[in-house]
């Protein structure tokens, strides 16, 4: 077989980057827990000022610095022999309100090594695993990793694009966030607009527990939340029905699409929140893909295939939508309302 040389370093290349990432992942979990990132994004420090603001050993600051500095997670002047983080650097691992909380998606990597042993035999079998079977971090990763991109664009641009939405929110409205897990996007709504009412509806119980947390933590009186299906809550006479990437990974996108119609005003509006993805393989072969397809492949379709659903999958493609949304559900009009480089927003209507 001739190998082509040029080819093999470049791919050579791009495989000791993702080795890269892969050996660092535990060192950005260990820098957003012991508070690493966050002495940096305040301040230069050598290796011994940070291990002295920190608590930690010396010896080792020394080599997490190097590695993140060579992974360009940290800036290095080699003058001072000071590291910092920059404040691109510092909106996204050391602020939690930031537009990407990347340690969160780290938290996500960390229960995918969890679960190896089950998706080796599920990807022989078929079988699928339960949203509730994975290990705890997996739920507080998504809440983090997510929430930063519903703080950058929730309330300033994806709930502005819906037609009259806000105008009936600021009004007093009633609201229903199906699948809402930790309650992030529930919270952050009712937090806007406290004269509307919010219910957050999702079916793993710890998250609800979780929920109720978070919005008595911050104080939110117009939100409740109850553990349900999505195909099976009582509410009625919503005017805005919410899922945030989460119909996807049902068991019964049709029933949970059908479920919302049936539950929303004749005048009101059912909000999509998915994963960015085109219509065919080939349009979702990018870094962005790469990642949403490494999450299905763990999480979003094994959670499906455990209720023996369809397993849409995190790339389902906006046409594949359609067909849940107006073919199944019921609903007349959808159309993309805005979209950011990680989620599309499709608005449904009666």
């Amino acid at each position: 077989m001739s190998i082509n040389e040029e080819k093999l370093n470049a791919f050579l290349g791009k495989a000791v980057g993702d080795l890269g990432a892969a050996f660092s992942s535990v060192l950005v979990l260990l820098g957003d827990e012991l508070g690493l990132y966050k002495a940096l994004a305040k301040e230069s420090l050598t290796p011994a000022e940070l291990a002295s603001r920190t608590g930690t050993n010396e010896r080792y600051m020394r080599e997490w610095l190097g590695n993140q500095a060579a992974g360009g997670y940290v800036d290095y002047d080699a003058a001072s022999g000071k590291y910092q983080l920059n404040e691109e650097q510092a909106a996204c691992l050391a602020d939690p309100a930031g537009p990407v909380d990347l340690p969160g998606a780290y938290e996500v990597a960390r229960a995918l090594f969890h679960t190896y042993p089950r998706v080796r035999d599920n990807f022989r079998s078929g079988a699928g695993m339960e949203w509730g079977e994975h290990h705890p971090c997996l739920f507080h990763g998504v809440e983090r990793f997510f929430r930063g991109g519903y703080n950058s664009n929730l309330l300033g641009a994806w709930l502005p694009a819906l037609e009259g939405v806000v105008d009936k929110l600021a009004r007093g409205g009633k609201v229903a966030d199906v699948g809402c897990g930790h309650g992030a996007s529930t919270v952050l709504m009712a937090k806007a607009f406290p004269t509307s009412q919010f219910v957050g509806y999702d079916y793993h119980a710890p998250s609800i527990d979780v929920a109720r947390e978070r919005a008595k933590t911050a104080g939110v009186k117009n939100a409740t939340f109850e553990q349900a299906d999505a195909t099976g809550y009582k509410g009625r006479d919503f005017d805005l029905i919410a899922f945030f990437d989460c119909l996807h990974d049902m068991a019964d996108p049709d029933g949970a699409a059908r479920h919302a119609r049936s539950a929303l005003k004749d005048d009101g509006t059912c909000m999509v929140v998915e994963p960015f993805a085109g219509d065919s393989t080939a349009d979702n072969l990018n870094p962005v893909g790469r990642v949403y397809y490494a999450a299905s492949s763990m999480i979003c379709v094994p959670v499906s295939l455990a209720r023996h659903g369809p397993a849409l999958g995190a790339q389902a493609g906006e046409a594949r939508l359609r067909k849940v949304i107006i073919d199944a559900g019921g609903f007349r009009r959808l159309r993309r309302a805005a979209e950011t480089p990680f989620n599309i927003v499709l608005e449904a209507r009666p």
